[in-house]
């Protein structure tokens, strides 16, 4: 795990140590560097040693010098592909290190490199005989990697701050970019905050050719739903489903450090946790978990009820407001690009926390959106029968009716699912999933940049999936916009910020390939069959974690923001003209109670905090 930088043009040496010195949080262990005597190409390169330390340094070169490679991530799969590679003839310097496998892989596969590796990774590698750049990311996108191409210079990064720290790059705010920012909670990929820059998206490689100094990205993976013709019983894809689950947990477990778990209370995190004991004593498994003083958002009882039943030792941190608000300025001024995700705050905590024990954590992000665990999933259908049974001339007056519930503090209340629930139902079904986790509807958006704009626009990336989805099954279309995009750009990127920005590196089971490619071909049924979510899940879990936990209500991790945001003064001044008047107003109301505007003043501050307008 560790953190990449570079460029191709003009600069020297003194900015790439710049690019290097804003990432050094990713790679505390080591750092190295490449300036090409005859091209002008620059790798930079800094590490946190997990697999092989002794071996493993980077930029790594290939014997005869022609191949230079710099890598963020894991291939678990690295061992298997070794051995293809040596079968082959290729012959291995280093122990056991997975960077390796990517020089010999180039070589050998060239382009089809990506398609051959399980696991999570962000790479660049020089080929100076075919005068190229090569850049990959991992299918879900659980490592990031920018790039841009602006006054002839070439960047790309592990995080924008690198890039921007280039004294040639010019950082302009893309206005698009930040009315994205409020109509997801997150800038998705590929757009990127600033002008001519961009994410390289999940599942995607891309080319920069010296020779003609152009860009080419091309697509080698993409999570669609594609269910096969005669699909398996329940039970056998039950079994199967578990065997897959251990076998991406044992892949996981590959690290020459310490591991641990991030434990929630929950299923998804629980297995991670029972899968780990299946292969280790659990007296040697470390269980990770932040609780809140605030009932409705603690769950530390059943993370320790699923500690207890398995035997693992057990760590809580608590996270109150005090803490929040001491983390809130460290954790936002570092941050690349804005994100609205409160629980990023507890995250944070938590893998500070968790690095005090272990170097490696395994986590259950990717088990909600692969099996339809969001409480939207059981508001599809109900939202369907609204559409057609209700007139629209009546929506407006059930809106302002459920704007009159008494406003609660607790996670996931009533009044905030009803009113959640009908402000995504002003739109087409296409926007459902987004709005209602919008910081902003396109109404506010348009009054606080004092324009107008679309939601074709603001949801163009959510609207070219949902048409391009094979299933005519809601069920299944929102399963890829979760798997597309809300895990992407907002579960995996929070994770790995407040991982990395702590030293600590996070693995999720439930992207493996091979699970992710077993489960995406099963009926939508299996995993949400009208009354139960995530139920193939569910009954996986049931040999390996206790009943009370199998069948308890979803919590979700949240933090108490309603109230902490009455607490907290948002500074509505800024620097793009935008409408301050408005934010204010949403502030002043929020305070005084009459609208729950935590969404929204959280995502303003955000912005404000982190010195990003």
């Amino acid at each position: 795990m560790c953190g990449i930088a570079g460029f191709i043009g003009v600069g020297d040496r003194l900015d790439l140590e710049m690019m290097s010195e804003a990432i050094k949080h990713r790679g505390p262990d080591g750092e190295g560097y490449f300036c090409d005597e005859h091209y002008p190409v620059h790798f930079a390169h800094r590490r946190l040693s997990i697999v092989d330390p002794e071996g493993g340094s980077q930029p790594m070169w290939s014997t005869d010098g022609k191949l230079c490679v710099i890598f963020n991530g894991e291939i678990y799969n690295h061992i298997e592909l070794k051995a293809e590679l040596t079968k082959a003839g290729h012959k291995f310097t280093t122990h056991h290190s997975d960077t390796e496998v990517l020089l010999h892989g180039w070589r050998e596969w060239g382009h089809k490199l990506p398609e051959k590796l399980n696991g999570m990774f962000a790479f660049a590698i020089w080929d100076e005989t075919k005068r190229l750049v090569f850049l990959s990311r991992d299918r879900f996108g659980e490592k990031p990697l920018y790039w841009s191409s602006q006054r002839d210079n070439f960047y790309f990064a592990s995080e924008l701050k690198a890039i921007t720290s280039h004294r040639q790059f010019n950082a302009e705010i893309n206005p698009l970019a930040l009315k994205k920012y409020f109509a997801y909670g997150f800038i998705p990929a590929p757009s990127a905050l600033y002008k001519h820059c961009y994410k390289l998206r999940p599942g995607h490689w891309l080319e920069f050719d010296l020779s003609s100094s152009t860009v080419r990205e091309q697509n080698y993976w993409a999570f669609r739903i594609n269910v096969i013709e005669n699909p398996p019983s329940f039970e056998e894809a039950v079994e199967h489903t578990k065997d897959l689950l251990l076998r991406s947990v044992k892949r996981r477990l590959m690290s020459d450090v310490p591991l641990g778990v991030f434990l929630s209370g929950g299923i998804d995190s629980g297995i991670a946790a029972a899968a780990m004991c299946k292969f280790l004593d659990p007296c040697n498994v470390d269980t990770f978990s932040v609780g809140f003083r605030e009932e409705s958002y603690d769950e530390t009882n059943y993370a320790k009820l699923i500690s207890s039943f398995l035997g693992t030792n057990h760590h809580i941190a608590y996270f109150d407001f005090e803490e929040a608000k001491r983390t809130m300025k460290e954790v936002l001024s570092r941050l690349d690009e804005p994100m609205a995700d409160p629980s990023l705050l507890p995250t944070y905590f938590l893998s500070l926390f968790t690095r005090n024990h272990v170097k490696v954590a395994l986590s259950g992000d990717g088990g909600d959106e692969l099996f339809a665990g969001y409480d939207t999933f059981s508001a599809l259908r109900i939202a369907q029968l609204y559409n057609i049974l209700m007139p629209k001339s009546f929506h407006k007056g059930l809106r302002t009716l459920a704007n009159l519930l008494p406003i609660s503090d607790s996670n996931m209340s009533i009044d905030f699912k009803i009113r959640r629930a009908l402000s995504g139902l002003n739109y087409n079904e296409e926007y459902w999933n987004p709005v209602w986790l919008a910081p902003l509807e396109k109404s506010q958006i348009i009054d606080l940049f004092h324009e107008n704009v679309h939601e074709d626009d603001l949801y163009s990336e959510v609207r070219a999936l949902w048409n391009e989805t094979k299933s005519k099954s809601i069920v299944d279309k929102t399963i890829e916009y979760y798997a597309n995009f809300y895990l992407s750009s907002d579960i995996l990127t929070k994770t790995d910020r407040a991982a990395m920005l702590n030293g600590l590196e996070a693995r999720s089971i439930f992207l493996d390939n091979e699970l992710v490619d077993y489960v995406r071909c099963l009926p939508h049924s299996y995993k949400f069959d009208g009354r139960i979510r995530k139920k193939i899940l569910k009954s996986t879990a049931s040999e390996l974690l206790p009943e009370s936990i199998i069948t308890r209500p979803k919590k979700g991790f949240g933090i108490p923001l309603k109230s902490w945001m009455e607490n907290i003064d948002v500074n509505s001044q800024n620097t793009l003209g935008l409408n301050s008047e408005f934010i204010s107003e949403m502030s002043r109301t929020h305070k005084t109670g009459r609208d729950d505007n935590r969404i929204g003043l959280w995502s303003w501050h955000v912005l404000k905090l982190g010195n990003f307008i």
